[in-house]
């Protein structure tokens, strides 16, 4: 098997690449040569104090070290594949009391008692309301003079109101939340000038908010979600800390990649009038699938070998970072027919958008697939001739991938 052409030093998580786009080349070169490839780094460089990771590129490997938490942990070195080079171990273990950083058997009890909030039936009592939200933010969008930001005036607003919904966060206090989850994960960007410090703030501000909702449930339960996760902890519900984590990712995870989504699904489908026509024209189901396809909002997460193992043909030590890259499984041609093409009717679709697989699966997909739907039906009915008016400004971050701004005009 010939070696990847890559140029010397590439490292798929580097800030400034996923600032200017994603390294879809580099990802099929691996692929074709070396599915699962070393990426040195200098240490501390990622705020792990090692010499690099596994790159693991192919969708059927991908699923493997998914679906393998005993030898793939989430928890040793968390799913953070590279943090600020400044950050102390103490903030990165920190990061385990979240959902997402947390192996079986803990992962296993938190997510039983927090997939109550998924339900089917939790999710259609959201329907009409997020519905009635979405044509509302497409009509307010139509009132825009002129050319407006996509990000701000559509995408971002239906996510976090059904987060908002879902949870009970009350209106005046929704935009707090965008706020802080924002700073969460902007530290990467220097245009937003935040710092690491700043980026933990904002995630104590939302802790700190939710262990308060929690606490206040205890003392007067209602007829909401909180009150069935934390209520009664002795009967299997979740303790007021564990709420504040829970919430925390629910800020991320069910936040800024949603919005991402339907930012990058916009633009693909502006971008392929084609689609768009179609789109507007059939409402095919499969299309929030292929936008997520498209999107990849999360580019890579990373699990930490707990035992020595082989992938890939490649002898992976106990210890070892390994970085599972969805953006290059999502365009694996042994799994995808014409992956580079972005078809609304691609059916199956069994990307990885939402994770690999295993315990770690996206709690909220349904709910996500939901919010697309929606936005892009009211869209195609309140904004059909929306037409880009400049090109993606996108967010720096080493494992986002993010758009800051897409302007974009209904006239």
């Amino acid at each position: 098997m010939p070696c990847p052409a890559l140029p010397d030093g590439f490292d798929f998580t580097d800030p400034d690449l996923l600032h200017h786009r994603v390294p879809l080349p580099e990802f099929a070169e691996l692929r074709r040569a070396e599915p699962v490839r070393w990426i040195p780094q200098a240490a501390g460089l990622a705020g792990f104090q090692d010499e690099g990771y596994w790159a693991v590129t192919r969708h059927a490997d991908v699923k493997y070290v998914s679906t393998h938490p005993e030898i793939f942990s989430s928890y040793l070195n968390t799913a953070i594949i590279r943090f600020n080079e400044h950050i102390e171990r103490d903030a990165i273990d920190a990061q385990r009391l979240i959902l997402l950083n947390m192996d079986p058997p803990e992962h296993t009890r938190v997510r039983q008692i927090v997939q109550r909030v998924f339900t089917p039936r939790a999710i259609r009592a959201l329907e009409d309301n997020l519905r009635a939200r979405a044509y509302a933010i497409a009509q307010g969008a139509l009132a825009q003079p002129g050319s407006f930001d996509f990000v701000t005036q559509v995408a971002c607003e239906l996510p976090l109101q059904a987060i908002a919904e879902l949870i009970g966060v009350p209106q005046d206090d929704r935009a707090k939340i965008f706020d802080w989850s924002n700073k969460m994960i902007s530290y990467d960007d220097p245009e937003y000038a935040i710092t690491e410090e700043v980026g933990q703030e904002s995630a104590t501000e939302i802790i700190a908010y939710a262990m308060n909702m929690a606490a206040d449930r205890k003392q007067c339960p209602a007829k909401d979600i909180v009150t069935t996760l934390v209520a009664a902890e002795d009967e299997g519900n979740l303790a007021s800390d564990e709420f504040g984590f829970f919430v925390l990712m629910l800020a991320v995870a069910g936040n800024e990649t949603t919005r991402n989504a339907i930012t990058h699904g916009m633009h693909a489908l502006l971008t392929h009038p084609g689609q768009w026509e179609r789109f507007k024209r059939e409402r095919p189901a499969t299309a929030a699938e292929e936008i997520v396809r498209w999107a990849t909002p999360v580019n890579s997460f990373q699990r930490t070998a707990t035992q020595d193992t082989e992938l890939g043909g490649k002898q992976i030590k106990k210890g070892d970072r390994v970085g599972i890259f969805y953006a290059s499984a999502n365009h694996d041609p042994d799994v995808f027919e014409n992956p580079d093409d972005f078809d609304i009717t691609r059916d199956p679709n069994p990307h990885l958008g939402f994770g690999g697989g295993g315990p770690h699966y996206c709690l909220g997909k349904s709910l996500a697939v939901l919010e697309i739907d929606l936005i892009f039906n009211a869209i195609a009915d309140a904004l059909p001739n929306l037409r880009l008016v400049g090109e993606p400004r996108r967010l720096r971050s080493a494992w986002i991938n993010g758009v800051k701004e897409l302007r974009v005009t209904a006239e």
